[in-house]
């Protein structure tokens, strides 16, 4: 039997008639939308939540946490992979540091990360982050690394000694071991682990209570099981090699938070905000849709959005944020691959138009 759970809350109960029925409206094409992907895909779970600011406006979930046992989604403990969704945790925690002046976004990353040697070109912090740094991605099998890394700066190992792919600023290429760099960066700048640093200035401050790193060593008691295609369990990984770029674990609810948090400047300010979000443009005057851990771009009516999407060995997830209208919706599937992008547009649009 379908598993299933919808839910309205938040002030929305208490809106005008008019304002009620444009909502449920909203709420009841997107039920239809999510209903079909689901169904047509036969993913194994999947959960959505939808936020105008701070008023919840909607929560559904379909299917399974964990399919040979029965156990539904809570979108408030389900314990999802997020992928490369992490790297926006890890913006707003690089962001900071760059607010408070402890670290130089167009230094040379060998100042906060001596142990990337010198390469042919210079490259800054930047660049990296912005994915025009020449930092290779993964190769090979590494996106199903089972090696655990006891510190940032021993999964670092991978590639540093790689050279780099291209002169940064020239070319786009994205990059998640980038991200590993940064992640040293903020060590360094900082004084304190990684993991400690985003807990006690990113997750805490946003009331993110359901975030953790993808620790393979610990039992977690809300960890959803993780698929492929066909309901299949996925293949035993560890992500500690990748925690800043693709090694976190959230619910809806606790994205959700964050992105009310980043909107109403509790993490940052709205300038450092502005600057995350700028594009940066190659030195053939072409403009990437890239800002600092976000994708930075306008939706098909020109509405401006930021965001990302996370694909991970097991999961797949969809962030998207209009500042202007302060919507926000996060999608979370237990697969590998899902497709869902083009989904959590056409839900945004249902809240965007009702």
């Amino acid at each position: 039997m379908l598993a299933r759970v919808s839910v309205i809350i938040g002030t929305i109960l208490f809106m005008l008639p008019s304002l009620w029925a444009q909502s449920e409206e909203a709420i009841q094409v997107s039920e239809e939308i999510a209903q079909n992907l689901f169904e047509s895909k036969d993913f194994p779970g999947m959960v959505i939540t939808v936020a105008k600011g701070h008023e919840w406006q909607w929560t559904t979930s379909y299917g399974y946490a964990n399919v040979e046992d029965s156990i539904g989604i809570d979108a408030n403990k389900s314990l999802f992979r997020i992928g490369s969704v992490s790297k926006t945790l890890t913006a707003i925690g690089l962001m900071q540091l760059y607010q408070q002046g402890t670290i130089d976004l167009d230094a040379e990353i060998q100042e906060y990360v001596p142990e990337f040697p010198q390469k042919e070109y210079s490259v800054s912090v930047r660049q990296i982050a912005q994915h025009v740094g020449g930092i290779r991605h993964y190769e090979g099998d590494e996106f199903l690394n089972n090696v655990h890394y006891n510190t940032v700066k021993d999964g670092l190992g991978i590639f540093v000694n790689d050279n780099l792919l291209y002169e940064p600023g020239t070319k786009y290429a994205y990059s998640s071991y980038g991200w590993n760099l940064i992640s040293a960066a903020m060590e360094t700048a900082s004084g304190q682990e990684f993991l400690l640093y985003m807990k006690n200035h990113v997750f805490v401050p946003a009331d993110m209570q359901f975030t953790f790193p993808d620790d393979a060593t610990s039992m977690m008691t809300h960890r959803v099981a993780f698929y492929e295609k066909g309901k299949v369990l996925s293949p035993q990984v560890d992500n500690s090699y990748k925690w800043a770029g693709g090694g976190f674990l959230s619910t809806s609810t606790d994205l959700v938070r964050f992105s009310q948090a980043v909107l109403d400047n509790t993490l940052i300010s709205k300038e450092t905000l502005d600057v995350a979000l700028q594009t940066y443009t190659l030195e053939n005057g072409k403009a990437t849709t890239r800002g600092i851990g976000f994708e930075v771009d306008e939706d098909k009516k020109g509405r401006p959005w930021f965001g990302h999407g996370g694909g991970s060995v097991g999961g797949t997830t969809m962030l998207i944020i209009y500042p202007e209208e302060e919507l926000i919706v996060a999608i979370l599937v237990n697969q590998s691959g899902a497709s869902v992008r083009n989904v959590a547009f056409r839900i945004a649009e249902q809240f965007l138009e009702h």
